[in-house]
């Protein structure tokens, strides 16, 4: 069997998919409604042993912050990559949102955001492009940096 799409561009950019983390409460990680699929809020998983817990602006540079926004949104692929089989059942990205911890003063929300925005269309190309938004919060679930959700097409 040959691989293709999606699936084919993560192998190229040496991606490998870790296995999906539990939801942190009583819902599901994602679901599926005629020909949409919407995902829960992903955080970035552990780093080395260590789950990332602060807010950007203070404990984490928006550069960090991207690479979590990159990692979240691979913890967010591998869980639709079990719900469906195979990401090569996306037909396009919709919409992306962020909820970023941060600190009082931060303003570099998008450039966050682009870490896992960045990623969807370097693995999904044009059918990877979406519309976007993010907020700013006080506080997130167990202290993380932010979290990503996103409505796919299928």
């Amino acid at each position: 069997m040959s691989i293709s799409g999606p699936e084919l561009k993560l192998r190229e950019l040496g991606i490998v998919l870790a296995s999906v983390s539990p939801p942190a409460g009583n819902y599901v990680s994602v679901i599926r409604t005629g020909n949409l699929v919407l995902t829960s809020g992903r955080a970035a998983p552990a780093i080395n042993g260590v789950v990332p817990k602060g807010k950007l602006g203070r404990e984490y540079t928006s550069d960090e912050g991207y690479q979590f926004a990159r990692l979240a949104c691979l913890d967010l692929l591998a869980a639709v990559q079990k719900e469906l089989g195979s990401l090569n059942r996306i037909v396009r990205l919709v919409e992306l949102h962020g909820a970023l911890n941060t600190a009082e003063d931060f303003t570099d929300h998008a450039h966050v955001l682009d870490g896992a925005s960045d990623l969807l269309v370097e693995i999904f190309g044009e059918a990877g492009m979406h519309v976007r938004s993010m907020v700013g919060v006080h506080s997130l679930r167990n202290g993380v940096p932010l979290t990503v959700k996103a409505t796919l097409e299928v």
